[in-house]
């Protein structure tokens, strides 16, 4: 059992650890986050590996539940926390359950026979299901902070995602250039390949978001977009076939 935890308290850390080994010796803990601001990239890079994430919901930097907004986790969460008034909010971003401290190790061991029945449990899904369920799930908004406010931005009102040194910009409808915590290899992932594409090492745009497309130097092409950004857009070599592709509406297959 692979497992993520998310607490900012260290005894608290300490007595889960120990609980934890104490149920399963084989578990392994993936990570520890003590923040938002850790949990984020915490979740992006451990949490496809994660079976199961321990999470409290106070923590130094705000609710836990803005990183898991953030990321899009989508494995079974288990709250462990001193405050019993987010338990519906809990259950909306995927909890299956809470609980509130102090925990003793029996709760706790119970939490995880329920999380094994809930994994374990052999499930029939009419074919239409699981036909639903196999379609790609994309990213649909990002949660972006400006000065003290949060807010949230649809996925497709972003007109251009650039990279610019250590930190990943998205551009908005209006212009505005704002730090994400996605990196340009996680957006890959997450976005709708329909409606972006990478066009080199530090660009993605949306296809919204063009002009036009100029034949540029050493086989390269050149898009003019219809926002103001002062650097150039230029689509690599290795990636000008796919991107022509892109714009005739073809898929390359993976």
């Amino acid at each position: 059992m692979k497992v993520l935890l998310i607490e900012d308290e260290i005894p608290a850390i300490e007595k889960i650890t120990h609980f934890l080994a104490k149920y399963d010796p084989d578990s392994e803990l993936l990570g520890v986050a003590k923040s938002i601001a850790e949990a984020v990239p915490l979740l992006i890079e451990q949490g496809p590996q994660a079976d199961v994430l321990l999470m409290d919901v106070h923590l130094e930097d705000g609710l836990s539940f803005q990183a898991l907004d953030r990321v899009g986790f989508f494995k079974p969460v288990i709250f462990i926390t001193a405050h019993s008034q987010y338990a519906l909010e809990a259950f909306q971003a995927n909890g299956i359950d809470y609980l509130v401290k102090p925990i003793s190790y029996a709760a706790f061991a119970a939490s995880l026979d329920k999380f094994r029945q809930l994994r374990d449990k052999p499930v029939t899904l009419h074919p239409k299901v699981w036909e639903q369920l196999a379609k790609p799930v994309y990213k649909e908004r990002f949660m972006v902070k400006i000065g003290e406010h949060i807010h949230s931005v649809p996925a497709p009102s972003v007109r251009l995602f650039f990279a610019e040194g250590r930190n990943t910009y998205l551009i908005r409808e209006d212009g505005r250039s704002l730090i994400t915590d996605y990196k340009m290899e996680t957006l890959e992932e997450v976005l709708n390949p329909e409606i972006f594409f990478r066009v080199n090492r530090s660009h993605m745009i949306n296809l919204d978001a063009i002009k036009d497309v100029l034949v540029y130097s050493n086989s390269r092409l050149k898009i003019n977009p219809n926002f103001p950004f002062s650097e150039e857009i230029i689509v690599s070599r290795d990636r000008v076939n796919a991107f022509k592709q892109w714009l005739d509406g073809e898929r390359k297959n993976d």
